[in-house]
C-alpha cells in the first residue's frame, strides 16, 4: 500500500489549487482525478462557455455589420463554422488543462487517472479501469475531498437525445434552428443568449417571475432589455411538464394552468447544480451534514479528524474562485500556517449580455442585516467609455455605511463589468470608505470612472451627473 501525507480527491480548482500550494509547501501530495485535470470549470463549465460566449458576440456584432450600421462598418454574407468555433475553444481548454498538469508536475504532485473510492477516512482505494489490472490502495495522514458538483436533472425530463445539459451545449455539432432553455439563472441566460447570437431562435422557462432571481431587481432589467431586443422568447411563472410523445416539443403549464407546446430542436436544462456526493464512498465516513453537503467550519475541516471539503461539494455559492481559495487555505493549514476563511466578499459575475457583477452587500442586503447604509449610482449612459463602445446600458452602485462611509458592496450591470469586480472585491477587503475610493484617480476614458463616480455621488458631489 501506498502512503502520502495529502490525499485529494477532484483535479476542479480547489484541488488543483491546493495540490500546487501543497507541493509548494513540501507536502507530499497525491490528487486523484478521473478526468483530466480542471475539473467543471476549465474543461465544461466557466472556460469553455466564455469562449462560446466570445465567438457568439463577435458573429452577432459582424451580422448587425451586415445592415446599417452607425460606425460604417459593412459586411455582407457572414457566416460561421461552429465546427471550428468548437475546435478553437477546444483549444482554449487544452492549453489551460496542460497547464494546469505541468504545475502540479513541476511542484511534485503524484497525479493518479482513476476513480477513487473511500475506504475509510485514511485509506483510497483508486479504480485505474483498463490501465491497471488492480485497484490501487494509498493511506493518507490528510484526506481532502474536492469532487465538486453536477448539473441537476428535471424528474420527468432526464439527460439524453435532444434533453440536454451546458456540457452538450458547449460542444454543438451544429446550431439548432429552436432550442428551449429551462432556467433563467445565469447558466441559463449566458448559454440561451450565447445562442440567440448564433442564430437560434430561443425561448426561455422560468418557474419565478422574473430572470435571474438570486440577482435584485435593478440588475436584471438591463439584461430583460437586452433579451428582448434579441428576440429572445420569455415564459415566466411557467412550470415545465416534459415532452409531448413525439419528443419533438416541449409542454409548458403558464401561471393560469395553460398548456403552452413549444416545438423545439433542443431542451437546455439549466435549473442548478447539486455537489457531488455519490459515487466515491462519501457516505461511509458518515459525517454530519448540511443538507447534501458536509457541514464544514472555518477552516473547512469536516466532522472528522483531518478529513477536509471545499469548493462546490460544500454548497453555495458554487464559484471556482472560492473553491480555489479554500483548497489554498487547506493546504496552508496542513503546513502548519493559521488560515481562517473568512473573506469580506466573494465576488460573482454573470457573463451575459450586459455583464453582472456583484460583490458584498445589495441595498436590500444591508436593511435585512440591519445596517443604516446609503448608496449610490452611477450610470453608463453618462461614462465616456461606455459611450465610445457603443453600450451605455446599466449602472454602477456602492453600498455604505451612513455613520462612517465604509464601504459594504458594490453592484454592476453593463459592458464588461467582470473586470470590475477586482477593485469591488480588494475595496472591501481593504476596508475601504467612500473617500478612499472617491479620491482614488481614476484612469480616463475607462469604466472604473464609474466606480469613482458613484463614491462621489454618495458623498453628495458626482462630477459628471
Amino acid at each position: 500500500m501506498q502512503a502520502t501525507t495529502l490525499l485529494i480527491i477532484g483535479g476542479g480548482p480547489g484541488g488543483y489549487i491546493a495540490a500546487i500550494r501543497a507541493g509548494q509547501l513540501g507536502i507530499p501530495t497525491v490528487l486523484v482525478e478521473s478526468d483530466n485535470v480542471g475539473g467543471t470549470c476549465l474543461n465544461i463549465g466557466c472556460i469553455p462557455s466564455k469562449a462560446l460566449i466570445h465567438a457568439a458576440d463577435e458573429f452577432h456584432k459582424v451580422v448587425g455589420y451586415g445592415g446599417s450600421s452607425s460606425l460604417g462598418i459593412k459586411v455582407s454574407t457572414p457566416a460561421i463554422d461552429i465546427g471550428k468555433t468548437v475546435a478553437w475553444k477546444d483549444g482554449v481548454v487544452k492549453r489551460l488543462t496542460g497547464g494546469v498538469a505541468a504545475l502540479l508536475k513541476k511542484n511534485g504532485v503524484h497525479v493518479i487517472k482513476g476513480w477513487a473510492r473511500i475506504i475509510d477516512g485514511k485509506t483510497i482505494a483508486i479504480d485505474q479501469g483498463d490501465k491497471a489490472g488492480e485497484r490501487l490502495q494509498i493511506s493518507c495522514e490528510h484526506l481532502l475531498l474536492a469532487t465538486g458538483s453536477e448539473a441537476t436533472e428535471l424528474p420527468d425530463m432526464p439527460f439524453g437525445d435532444k434533453v440536454i445539459s451546458s456540457t452538450q451545449a458547449l460542444s454543438p455539432t451544429m446550431v439548432p434552428e429552436r432550442i428551449a432553455v429551462v432556467g433563467a439563472g445565469y447558466i441559463g441566460l449566458e448559454l440561451g443568449i450565447a445562442y440567440r447570437k448564433l442564430g437560434s431562435q430561443v425561448s426561455i422557462i422560468e418557474a419565478q417571475d422574473r430572470i435571474l432571481p438570486a440577482y435584485d431587481a435593478d440588475l436584471a432589467k438591463p439584461v430583460l432589455a437586452s433579451l428582448k431586443k434579441l428576440g429572445v422568447t420569455l415564459h415566466l411563472s411557467c412550470a415545465v411538464k416534459g415532452m409531448n410523445e413525439a419528443g419533438t416539443a416541449l409542454r409548458v403549464l403558464d401561471q393560469h394552468d395553460s398548456e403552452i407546446v413549444l416545438e423545439t430542436d433542443q431542451v437546455l436544462v439549466a435549473v442548478g447544480r447539486r455537489p457531488r456526493t455519490a459515487g466515491f464512498g462519501l457516505e461511509s465516513l458518515m459525517l454530519d451534514m448540511d443538507g447534501r453537503s458536509p457541514r464544514i467550519d472555518d477552516q473547512c475541516r469536516t466532522s472528522m479528524h483531518n478529513v477536509w471539503a471545499i469548493g462546490d461539494l460544500v454548497g453555495e455559492p458554487m464559484l471556482a474562485h472560492r473553491a480555489m481559495a479554500q483548497g489554498e487555505m487547506v493546504a496552508e493549514i496542513i503546513a502548519g500556517k493559521s488560515r481562517r476563511f473568512t473573506p469580506a466578499s466573494i465576488p460573482a459575475v454573470c457573463f451575459t449580455d450586459p455583464e453582472i457583477a456583484v460583490a458584498g452587500l445589495s441595498p436590500e442586503d444591508a436593511t435585512q442585516q440591519g445596517l443604516d447604509c446609503i448608496h449610490a449610482m452611477f450610470p453608463f449612459s453618462a461614462n465616456g467609455r461606455a459611450m465610445t463602445l457603443e453600450s451605455t446600458e446599466g449602472f454602477v452602485r456602492v453600498v455604505a455605511r451612513r455613520d462612517n462611509h465604509l464601504v459594504v458592496g458594490w453592484q454592476a450591470v453593463g459592458p464588461g463589468v467582470s473586470e470590475l469586480s477586482t477593485a469591488f472585491s480588494q475595496s472591501l477587503e481593504m476596508g475601504a470608505r467612500l473617500e478612499d475610493v472617491a479620491g482614488t484617480i481614476h484612469a480616463h476614458p475607462s469604466l472604473g470612472e464609474a466606480v469613482q463616480e458613484a463614491a462621489l455621488r454618495a458623498l453628495g458631489h458626482a462630477l459628471h451627473i
